[in-house]
């Protein structure tokens, strides 16, 4: 039974304010109602067009790649810093998260690159081909969260090497194929975070009789504390993420669109973790106050400051639902455990976003077609590779360290 400090502890009309304020404020930065915003927005129209490296200078080309450099450190820190730590929250598998993480990271970069220079004609020792080697990374860190606690050492590592192969065939198919002509994905809200939530979410698929009873995943004060320094790393450098690739004039519209969109999620997060559980819970804070910086992926580069805003409020209020109501209903329709919350974080809120590219195109059918295809290929390929590294065993002691470490 609810207690009466839990209940007054919400403050509802100061929550709501809340709301209303940020609402308020995304209005505020539409470019039909700000003048200043409309002037920039037409100032940045008109300067975009793509850079063609091919017509610089093997010195020009040199340097400015060398310029991309740092973002592409900021997406490694995100990888190996932020989701490293994002994931050990599960008490007592630490040093598994860890070299988890460090494991799948060394082999999908590389091998994403060794494909693309066989089936790619493009040059592929560039900073823009390590770029879409790290978002391979990024999109298979976010599917190993769903089986986090239940894989051993050895069929993470299978996993990353068909992982890395099943998502170079999912980005040629939605962005090169031409299949999809005028899908809207800037920044990865589908092609990386959805995909690699319902990847995730297809190895888990019918695998609780597996782990029955065995322990159940528990956190502490300790290893959320650490949760949390991965998710404010994650926070921080999501800007060059999603401006990792775009044109070098939109680069400071998505950085702003992006850190709009993280801030709105965040202050959506706690308005709905207090309302709905009545007080925070640390789980919301750490994990849907990112959801802006997924949901605004797709449309990162041509979307409006105020249209950001609204981006991530829906998106930080559809990840605390997640989390609180609709996670538990969805491990039992899929008969698997999620671990880290991945179809609240990035599989709903992915989603989201490309649905969100619709208000900015208008290409409702090849918007909504890229998204469920995105969808099944990702879900079918991943109930694949779980029945594939499901033959090299089962770990012993789930959500922990002690079966693999000294």
């Amino acid at each position: 039974m609810e207690t009466q400090h839990s209940k007054s502890s919400r403050n509802v009309p100061f929550l709501i304010g809340i709301l209303i304020v940020a609402a308020v404020m995304g209005i505020m930065f539409l470019p039909q109602v700000n003048s200043n915003v409309m002037s920039c927005m037409n100032d940045i129209a008109g300067a975009s067009g793509s850079i063609d490296q091919s017509a610089m200078t093997n010195e020009t080309h040199t340097i400015f790649q060398t310029m991309v450099y740092s973002r592409s450190i900021h997406v490694l820190a995100m990888l190996l810093l932020g989701f490293g730590f994002l994931m050990v929250f599960v008490r007592g598998h630490g040093f598994s998260s860890l070299t988890a993480t460090l494991i799948v990271t060394s082999v999908a970069i590389p091998l994403y690159m060794l494909i693309r220079s066989f089936l790619v004609d493009e040059p592929v020792l560039d900073i823009e081909t390590l770029l879409w080697g790290e978002f391979a990374a990024a999109s298979l860190l976010i599917a190993i969260g769903a089986p986090l606690g239940r894989l051993k050492m050895d069929q993470f590592a299978l996993m990353a090497f068909l992982f890395t192969c099943a998502y170079f065939f999912n980005e040629w198919l939605i962005l090169d194929s031409g299949l999809l002509t005028g899908f809207q994905d800037t920044g990865g809200s589908v092609v990386i975070h959805a995909f690699g939530a319902y990847f995730g979410l297809g190895v888990v698929a019918f695998t609780d009789k597996k782990f029955a009873g065995c322990p159940e995943c528990e956190s502490s004060k300790t290893s959320n504390m650490f949760c949390l320094l991965g998710s404010l790393v994650l926070w921080v450098f999501w800007p060059s993420f999603t401006s990792a690739i775009v044109d070098p004039s939109r680069v400071i519209l998505t950085v702003i669109n992006t850190v709009f969109a993280l801030a709105a999620a965040s202050l959506a997060t706690y308005v709905f973790s207090k309302l709905i559980r009545g007080k925070i819970d640390i789980e919301d804070i750490a994990n849907a106050a990112l959801a802006g910086g997924v949901a605004i992926g797709s449309t990162c580069d041509i979307a409006s400051p105020g249209l950001a805003i609204f981006i991530g409020l829906a998106a930080g209020t559809l990840s605390v639902l997640g989390y609180a109501v609709i996670s538990g209903k969805f491990c039992s329709l899929i008969k698997g455990t999620d671990t880290c919350g991945v179809q609240n974080l990035h599989g709903m809120p992915g989603i989201l976003g490309g649905l969100f590219a619709i208000v900015c195109t208008g290409n409702a059918g090849t918007q909504i077609l890229g998204i469920v295809i995105n969808v099944v290929v990702a879900f079918v390929l991943g109930r694949l590779t779980g029945a594939v590294i499901g033959c090299l065993g089962r770990k012993e002691i789930p959500y922990s360290d002690e079966d693999e470490f000294i």
